[in-house]
Order: structure tokens, then sequence, then C-alpha cells
């Protein structure tokens, strides 16, 4: 398994030098150095050295922001930034975010630690943090213009308090917060226990990820920041399927997920092949005697649910939103429905005009991943992902749980695809088919239905 050390240095990983451009070395001295990561991989977790002991969270196409001890107090460095995001191979988006990505980093502390963050503005307006469903002083709270004054620009700011409850919690921003939360600017916060809590399990792997949504259309980079429900990328962690690695676990290992919602609607998140319980929400640990076991749970806006499950059943199983929309790439949302239209007499006029015209949608849209059409640049097939048995056709908010016998306990690396035992497939019938009683029915009835068509006058009558 790649180190720590060796995912930083080896995946872009810049420190203060190249993070203070807006503000000054001598402004920055005093400061946990600013650690900033520019590729959207998913770092191993990031073992406590210091403090009260822990097992760390893997994000999900992230990392985990390192932190100094300083006479007793947790000192983290975010910086707010235009950050660069790699969607997936062969788009990037031009986001704002937090060290180098967006989603910022993962901030991970214990119950009862007494946390310092300092935030170093490099974006071009003024902006704040909210610490989502933190129990604080309300001058910590990060709404600009109640709890504090905004961030300028080249200012850095400090939040300090103690983390006062265990669970699962999210960062972003109270200033601005339309554009900059569309822009991408969010994080998450993960409070482990201080002591055994008899509602918190322990665990084996303990993943998490957000989810957000963007509005960029095909051949451009940026958001467009005023959009509001007409989104086009759904994305686990601002990345879309095929470029979301997937959660790995080793046959029988307890797994939690914990997932945030900072989208502008409900996710229904669904796990194929197992049942889980939803075992903490944003107000902490949901009580064992309310708990019941799901295969979907839904994610309200601003919602977290946290989920455990074992990982009894080998194999490669989805893992996604149950909204059809919310797994697929950039679509034009406004092509008409031609399933059941043949238009192949159009076709042949039309290509005396363009000579590469070709039909679409008649029998569905699976057409699609079959023609190896020109893309506009920095955008992404609408289905799309190769299996080993042809293509996925899907995208967005799409990933996979993969279980195996085999894995080693700290191994997060992609097993590859699942080999199924023989006589564990569906397969195709070649035999006869007996004929349904229906047809023969439908044959017996008399020919010659007399059938009335009224043509609609309006809105009338429906």
């Amino acid at each position: 398994m790649v180190s720590r050390r060796d995912f930083f240095l080896g995946a872009g990983a810049i420190t203060a030098a190249a993070a203070s451009a807006s503000v000054s070395r001598v402004a920055l001295s005093g400061l946990p150095e600013p650690v900033i990561q520019t590729k959207p991989d998913t770092a191993p977790p990031l073992e406590p050295l210091n403090g009260r002991p822990y097992r760390p969270v893997v994000t999900l196409n992230g990392w985990t922001l390192p932190w100094r001890m300083n006479n007793g107090v947790k000192e983290f460095h975010l910086v707010a930034e235009p950050v660069v995001r790699e969607m997936a191979p062969g788009m990037q988006a031009h986001l704002w975010g937090y060290n180098g990505q967006s989603p910022g980093p993962t901030i991970e502390v214990v119950e009862g630690d007494r946390v310092r963050i300092f935030v170093t503005n490099k974006l071009p307006e003024h902006t704040s943090i909210h610490w989502h469903g933190q129990r604080l002083p309300n001058g910590m709270d990060g709404v600009a213009g109640l709890n504090q004054r905004a961030i300028p620009v080249g200012k850095t700011y400090v939040y300090e308090f103690e983390a006062k409850r265990p669970g699962t919690f999210m960062y972003h921003p109270h200033a601005d917060e339309m554009v900059q939360m569309a822009m991408g600017m969010m994080g998450f916060w993960v409070t482990h226990p201080r002591q055994p809590d008899p509602d918190i399990n322990e665990v084996d792997r303990d993943y998490c990820f957000l989810l957000n949504a963007y509005e960029i259309e095909p051949g451009s980079y940026t958001p467009k920041v005023m959009e509001m429900l007409d989104f086009n990328l759904w994305t686990f962690n601002s990345r879309v399927f095929p470029g979301i690695d997937p959660l790995v676990a080793r046959r029988n290992d307890r797994v939690r997920v914990r997932i945030g919602n900072l989208t502008m609607t409900n996710h229904p998140i669904h796990l194929h092949g197992h049942e889980f319980e939803v075992t903490g929400t944003d107000g902490g640990p949901v009580p064992r005697a309310a708990r019941w076991p799901e295969v979907t749970t839904d994610i309200a806006v601003g919602q977290m649910r946290q989920i455990e499950f074992i990982a009894d059943q080998p194999g490669d199983w989805a893992f996604h939103c149950h909204k059809s929309h919310h797994v697929m790439n950039p679509m034009g949302h406004e092509v008409p429905t031609m399933i059941g239209v043949s238009h192949r007499k159009v076709v042949t006029q039309i290509s005396r005009l363009i000579p590469d015209y070709m039909v679409m949608g008649e029998r569905g849209m699976a057409d699609m991943t079959e023609m190896e059409m020109p893309l506009p640049d920095n955008t992404l097939a609408m289905m799309t992902g190769d299996g080993p048995f042809g293509s996925v056709e899907m995208g967005g908010m799409f990933s996979m749980v993969k279980v195996r016998d085999d894995l080693a306990a700290d191994d997060y690396s992609d097993p590859g695809w699942y080999q199924q035992p023989a006589g564990t497939q569906a397969f195709e019938w070649t035999g006869s088919l007996p004929e349904p009683e229906r047809f023969k029915a439908e044959r017996a009835a008399e020919p010659g239905v007399d059938v009335q068509v009224r043509k609609p006058s309006g809105h009338t009558g429906h």
C-alpha cells in the first residue's frame, strides 16, 4: 500500500511556498504549514501520530488534512482558493475549494479536542466558514455579518473551539453562499468518540464523501452559479463515474460510510447485494433500538447519513443514487423522446446534406454507448464506463463496493474485476419457449374491434 508520505510527495502536494501568493511569508510564519493537494486520488487513511488514537476515515477521491499540536491544541490550516478539479479522465472543472481541491480536505479530531483552524482567503472575494452541525461559541459559527466580519481577500482568520460531541459534520462558506457553494466550496469534518460509546460500533473500514452538483455546459470549465435545479453533473466528492474510486472491503468487514448532501435536492442512496442500517445523522449516533435494515436511504439537502453493513457477499456491487438522471453525465434535458419513432426515411434525406448524420434515440439511449461520436472539448459521454462484460452505461453518482476474500486489512487499492464462480452468472436460454396462453386467446378473438378516437381540444376533461 502507498504510504501517506509517498502519496503526498507523489501526488502533487504543495506547501507554504506556493500557498502564500497573496499572503506574505511574515504573516504565515506563525501558522501551521498549509498542505495543498492537486490530484483527485483516494489517499490512504491518516493515522494519528499524536493526541488520542482512533481509526481514521478514508475520504473517497480525497484526503485528510494534517495538523500540528501546539500546547495541547490541534492546529489546522485551510486555504480558500480557486482550484482545478478533474471530474473524471477527460474533463476538468474550474472550481473554488480548499487546499487545492474541491471538496476540501477532511478534518479529523477527537471528542474533547481543542481545535484551532486558520483560514487564509485566496479567493477573489470575501468568505467565511460555517461548521455545519457543530456545538460551538456563537462567534465561531461562521455566518458572515451575523457572527463575524467576512474574511477579506488576502487575510487569515482563526476559528477556535472544542469538539464537543462525536459525529460527522460538514464545513462550507456562509458568505455569498449561493456562489461559493455552487463553485464547490465544502468539506467534511469527523469527530471521533473519546471513549467507547454503546451506540457507536468499532468498524474495520470507514469511508466518507460529499454529494454535490454542478451545471457545466459541454465544452466549458466553470459552473453556472445561478442554476437552481437543472444540474447536469451529479457527483460524489466532485467526481463522476467512471472517475469515482470503488469502496473496497475485505469479506466480513464491518464497513461504515458517511455521506453528506450539499446539493439542492435529495438523493436516495442505494447499495446492491447487502442490507445496511443508518447508524448516525448530523445530530449524532442513532440509538440501536431506533435502527432497521435498509438497502436505500434518502439523504435530504443539508443532511448527513452514516450507514453501516457487514460486507459478507463477495463481488462488485453497485452503489449509487437511485434517481436515474443522477447516474448520467452531461445530457441535454430538452432532447425529445424518439422511442418507437422510425425516422430512417428522413435520415436518408438528411444524409445527403450531412453525411455523418446518425439516428439517435429511437430504441432508447443505450445506442449512444455504441457510437464513437466526437465529443466537445472538456466533456464526458452521457453513459459510459467499461465493465468486464461491456458498457456499464452509467455516469454521475455511481460507484461500486468491491468485496474480496484475499484483501489485507489496510489494503484500499482497486482489486480489479470480480471473478464470478462457475454457475453463478445469468446466461442466455437457448431452449424452446412455451407459448403463453394470452397469445392463444388473442388469436381466437374476433377481429375488427371498433375504436373511436376523440381528438383533444384542450386541457379540459383530463
